[in-house]
C-alpha cells in the first residue's frame, strides 16, 4: 500500500497483477484506515509499527506460499510506503523469492544482510522525496553485500504510476515500469 492505506488504487493494482496471473494480496498495515489527507497519511505513516507491519508481511507470504493455487513462490511489490516495507520485508523474510519496490526505501540503518531474493527497484528521477542519491547508495550497499539488484529510473516524480493523482501520473514510465514488474516477477515466481 502506499502511504494512503488500502484505497481504490491499491485493490485496482491487486486486480491488474491477478489479470497478469498472479495470486494476488494486499495487506492492510493500517487496519481498515485510508485517507486523501497528506497530513493525515504523514501521520499513519508515522505511527506504523515496523516490526508489526514486517510480521504482518511474513504472515501474508506465509498464507500465499501455502494457498492451493500457489506454487510456493511469494513476491512481494509496494508504492511509496509500500515500497519501503517490500525492501524492509526482503531483508527480513527468507521465504520471499523477488521483491519489487516502487518510489520507495526503508530506513538507512536497514540491515539487508538477509536478503536471499533478487530485487528490482522503480524509482522517478525527479522524485524530491526518495532521492535517486539515495537510491544508488542503496543499491551499493546491497552489492556490496552480494545482493542481486536491478534499478530503473524513469523521466519522473514521486508516485508516477498512481494513476488516481494527474499530478504525479506518467503514463509512459507507470506503462514501461509495469511491463518489467510483471516480467520480472514472471521470471523469478513461476
Amino acid at each position: 500500500q502506499e502511504w494512503w492505506g488500502v484505497n481504490d488504487h491499491v485493490r485496482s493494482l491487486v486486480d491488474r497483477f491477478a489479470k497478469e496471473g498472479f495470486l494476488a494480496f494486499a495487506p492492510d498495515l493500517y487496519h481498515g484506515k485510508t485517507t486523501k489527507d497528506g497530513g493525515e497519511a504523514a501521520g499513519l505513516l508515522q505511527a506504523l509499527d515496523w516490526k508489526r507491519a514486517i510480521s504482518e508481511v511474513a504472515g501474508a507470504v506465509a498464507m500465499l506460499a501455502a494457498h492451493p493455487r500457489s506454487n510456493g513462490k511469494v513476491g512481494i511489490t509496494g508504492f511509496c510506503m509500500g515500497g519501503a516495507v517490500s525492501l524492509a520485508a526482503a531483508a527480513s523474510v527468507p521465504e520471499l523469492s523477488a521483491a519489487v519496490p516502487f518510489y520507495g526505501i526503508p530506513d538507512p540503518s536497514t540491515d539487508f544482510s538477509g536478503v536471499t531474493c533478487p530485487i528490482q527497484g522503480h524509482f522517478g528521477k525527479k522524485d524530491e522525496y526518495i532521492r535517486p542519491d539515495n537510491v544508488l547508495a542503496l543499491k551499493a550497499k546491497l552489492e556490496k553485500a552480494g545482493k542481486k539488484v536491478e534499478l530503473h529510473f524513469y523521466d519522473a516524480g514521486h508516485a508516477f504510476v498512481n494513476d488516481t493523482r494527474p499530478e504525479a501520473y506518467v503514463a509512459p514510465a507507470a506503462k514501461l515500469a509495469w511491463e518489467r514488474a510483471v516480467a520480472f516477477l514472471k521470471e523469478n515466481l513461476v
